[in-house]
């Protein structure tokens, strides 16, 4: 049976929403290159949870969790339907995996910033998942494991995240040259995915202090490793955006079975 691709995107700054550059040009094109699916689910770095959280709603709104940056970013809709048939469907997978519904929620940008770029009609049905902070990395990519059906049901998953996310130290400006450490850690990743080793990147923690100045908190790592956790034996591993921005962000992104 033909399975859904799942991805790994970095999103970064807001302002990639409203900004062209080889970042956004990446989006662009992996949009128009992917097979057109019949649902999105975006596992966001931006809704964290006591316990685990699905959108419901059949209109979700357009978050703006951000703050201080141009009006242009706050007058965007990204008005998309939400997802209902296809929920029903695939209702079994999410009990399954002990996830709950969220009928309110809208869509924060971690979803919407980039699907903004990749799909700018707006015109799939989208619905998002929430981190629950109790679970351990492990935890999580145990979780994920058991989404892997929803891949049958058309539906593209998307984790929306930083590989290297360091607000603390970020420069303001994108085009700085990014940290030693930051590359270190970027070119880990990469070659334990190449590898098709995901323990250590499950337990990044002991891939010394590069790692942990990359991952000062891991809401934004976690959503790579349910992309990771959903490669299947026979994925092709593509990586679609290699770069960064603002010296501490890692905009990598990837494609699992494209």
């Amino acid at each position: 049976m033909k399975k859904s691709p799942v991805l790994f995107l970095g999103h970064g700054s807001p302002m990639n929403i409203i900004l062209e550059n080889e970042y956004t040009a990446s989006l662009v094109q992996l949009g128009q290159s992917l097979p057109r699916p019949n649902a999105i689910l975006v596992v966001s770095a931006h809704w964290l949870t006591k316990g685990t959280y699905i959108t419901t709603k059949k209109q979700p709104e357009t978050i703006y969790d951000f703050y201080g940056f141009p009006q242009e970013l706050y007058d965007i809709q990204y008005a998309c339907p939400g997802v209902t048939k296809q929920l029903e469907e695939a209702a079994a997978i999410f009990e399954n995996a002990s996830v709950q519904y969220d009928g309110q929620r809208g869509l924060d940008h971690a979803a919407w910033s980039v699907l903004k770029h990749m799909y700018p009609k707006a015109d799939i049905p989208v619905m998002e998942m929430s981190l629950d902070y109790q679970k351990t990395p492990q935890e999580h990519y145990e979780l994920a494991k058991k989404l892997a059906p929803l891949r049958e049901h058309d539906i593209l998953i998307i984790g929306s995240g930083n590989i290297v996310h360091n607000l603390r130290l970020i420069d303001w400006n994108m085009e700085a040259k990014a940290f030693e450490w930051a590359v270190h850690f970027d070119n880990i990743v990469k070659e334990h995915l190449v590898a098709g080793n995901h323990q250590p990147l499950i337990e990044y923690k002991k891939l010394g202090k590069e790692a942990l100045l990359s991952v000062p908190t891991d809401d934004h790592y976690l959503p790579f490793l349910y992309a990771a956790a959903l490669q299947d034996t026979d994925d092709e591993l593509a990586f679609t955006y290699e770069g960064f921005q603002n010296a501490s962000m890692s905009m990598r992104c990837l494609s699992f079975g494209v």
